[in-house]
C-alpha cells in the first residue's frame, strides 16, 4: 500500500450491505484482510471522518480516509527444526500427517513471539527447500487449514502452479476428504447431510455458528461406524465427509444436531466424562476392581483419516489414508472399556498412488 497519504475514496452504491474491512480488502491492492484490519484498530481508516468498527456495514456514498500504513511490518514465518510426519512427497507437492494442537499458521494477531513458534509453517520451511508463495508470507505451501486440535492429512504444495491448480481442485470440490470423529449422544440416522450456512459468531468470537445471517455454504455428509453404549454414557464414531472447508465446520455442523464432538469444549463437550453412579457401583461388586475414575480428552477427537487428489502435474489420482493416533484409539478403549493391552492394532498408513484410467 504505497504512495501518499491520505488516500480518500467514495463508497459505491453497489456495495451496499458490504462489510468495511471486506469492502478495503477489495479496493486496496496487495493489502489483506489482516492488514487491513489493523489500520481500523490503528484508527488509521475512517468513515466520514469517524473511526468505525471492521464490522461495520457500508450504506454506500460514504467517504473513506486512509490515513497511513499500518505501524508494524508484516509478520514473517521462521523456520524451525521441527519433526514432520510426511506421508507423500515429489517435487512439487508433499502430504503431512497433522499432530493435534499443532497451528498449521501464525493467526493475523500474532507477534514475534510464542504464538508464532511450533507452527507447521515453520516445520515446513525446514524442511523443504521451496514452498509456494501463494498463500503469502505466513501460509508459505498451505493449500488448506486443518484446526489445531484436529489431526491427520494436510497437503502441501512446492510451487505455485501445484497450488493454483491444488486450490482449484478444493474450489471446485473435486478433493474428497474423509474425517473420522467421535460425537456425544446417538445420532437419530445412520446416515444423513448437514447442509447449514457457518458465520463468525456475534458474540463469541472465537466461535462459528449454524444460526447466524449472511454465512457461507457449508456441506457435511456423516455416517454411523459404530454406536456405543459405555459405562460412561452414549457415543457415536463416524466417517465425515466435507463437500466445503469452512471454519470449524465438522464441528460446528455436529454441535448443530446435539452432538458435540468429545473433548471440542469451544462447541459444547464436557471438559471431563465421568461413569454414571449405575455403573460405578456395578464395577464395585466385581471381585477385580476396575479404574472408574473421569476421562478427558485434551484434544479434539476429530481426525482427517482419508484424502484424495489429482496430481496437479501428472493427473494420477492420489489416495492417502492415516489411522487413528494412538491417543486416540487408547481413548476409544477406555470409553469401551478394553484394557489397553486388548486394543486391537490398527493397519499401517495406506500410500497408493493410481494411474487415472477414466
Amino acid at each position: 500500500m504505497a504512495g501518499e497519504f491520505p488516500k480518500a475514496f467514495a463508497v459505491p452504491a453497489e456495495d451496499a450491505g458490504r462489510r468495511l474491512d471486506q469492502f478495503l480488502v477489495a479496493v486496496l491492492p496487495d493489502v489483506s484482510r489482516a492488514r487491513v484490519q489493523q489500520l481500523i484498530s490503528e484508527e488509521k481508516i475512517l468513515l466520514d471522518g469517524t473511526a468505525a468498527k471492521a464490522s461495520f456495514k457500508l450504506r454506500g456514498g460514504e467517504q473513506v480516509s486512509v490515513l497511513g500504513p499500518a505501524a508494524r511490518p508484516p509478520l514473517r514465518a521462521v523456520a524451525e527444526d521441527i519433526p514432520l510426519d510426511i506421508l507423500y512427497e515429489d517435487d512439487v507437492l508433499a502430504v503431512i500427517n497433522k499432530p493435534a494442537g499443532m497451528m498449521v499458521h501464525a493467526g493475523a494477531g500474532a507477534t514475534e513471539d510464542a504464538r508464532n513458534r511450533g507452527t507447521l509453517v515453520n516445520a515446513l520451511l525446514h524442511h523443504f527447500a521451496s514452498l509456494s508463495g501463494v498463500g503469502g508470507e505466513m501460509r508459505p505451501g498451505i493449500v488448506h487449514r486443518l484446526d489445531k486440535e484436529t489431526s491427520g492429512l494436510i497437503v502441501v504444495a512446492k510451487t505455485d502452479d501445484a497450488h493454483r491448480k491444488l486450490a482449484e481442485q478444493f474450489s471446485r470440490r473435486q478433493v474428497k476428504k474423509k474425517y473420522v470423529a467421535l460425537v456425544h449422544g446417538w445420532l437419530k440416522k445412520d446416515s444423513g447431510t448437514i447442509s447449514a450456512s457457518i458465520s463468525r459468531d456475534a458474540v463469541r468470537r472465537t466461535r462459528m455458528t449454524t444460526r447466524g445471517s449472511g454465512g457461507r455454504e457449508a456441506v457435511s455428509h456423516y455416517r454411523v461406524v459404530r454406536r456405543i453404549d459405555s459405562a460412561y454414557g452414549k457415543f457415536t464414531l463416524l466417517q465425515v465427509k466435507i463437500d466445503t472447508g469452512r471454519t470449524h465446520q465438522i464441528r460446528v455442523h455436529l454441535s448443530s444436531l446435539g452432538h458435540p464432538v468429545v473433548g471440542d469444549t469451544l462447541y459444547g463437550a464436557p471438559s471431563e466424562i465421568r461413569q454414571s453412579e449405575l455403573a460405578r457401583k456395578a464395577k464395585r461388586k466385581k471381585a477385580r476392581p476396575t479404574a472408574n475414575g473421569p476421562l478427558s480428552l485434551s484434544r479434539n477427537f476429530l481426525h482427517s483419516a482419508e484424502l484424495e487428489m489429482r496430481h496437479p502435474r501428472t493427473g494420477d489420482t492420489i489416495s492417502l489414508h492415516s489411522p487413528l493416533p494412538e491417543e486416540l484409539r487408547q481413548f476409544l478403549g477406555a470409553i469401551e472399556g478394553q484394557a489397553p493391552e486388548k486394543l486391537s492394532s490398527r493397519e499401517p498408513d495406506i500410500i497408493s498412488v493410481k494411474k487415472d484410467v477414466s
